[in-house]
């Protein structure tokens, strides 16, 4: 069968199912294989956003016998550790825990 034996309807199905199956293939790359949507999350979605960079300071000193912080960045009490790292893990799948400071046992 040739483009001048096929009829106008044959002709344009077979232009939409064409159509259809590139922005199928298109949608499914994006999704799967572009770099861009992994390098644009970000980690810090609500913590000092008016700030360049956030960054806490601590002296030793101060710290007492343990301090627990939060990696997570999804703390009520950032920086320290709330334990909201455990729905995080559970919604994600992630294995984030916190950085935990202690003196050492004498």
């Amino acid at each position: 069968m040739n483009a001048r034996s096929m009829s106008k309807a044959e002709l344009i199905a077979a232009i939409s199912l064409t159509a259809g199956a590139a922005a199928i293939g298109y949608m499914a790359y994006k999704t799967f294989m572009s770099k861009e949507k992994c390098c644009k999350t970000r980690v810090n979605l609500e913590i000092q956003k008016d700030n360049p960079k956030v960054v806490h300071a601590f002296d030793i000193e101060d710290l007492g016998d343990k301090a627990v912080y939060c990696r997570c960045w999804r703390s009520r009490k950032f920086p320290l550790c709330d334990g909201s790292h455990t729905k995080h893990n559970e919604d994600t799948g992630d294995n984030v825990g916190p950085l935990i400071i202690k003196k050492k046992e004498a």
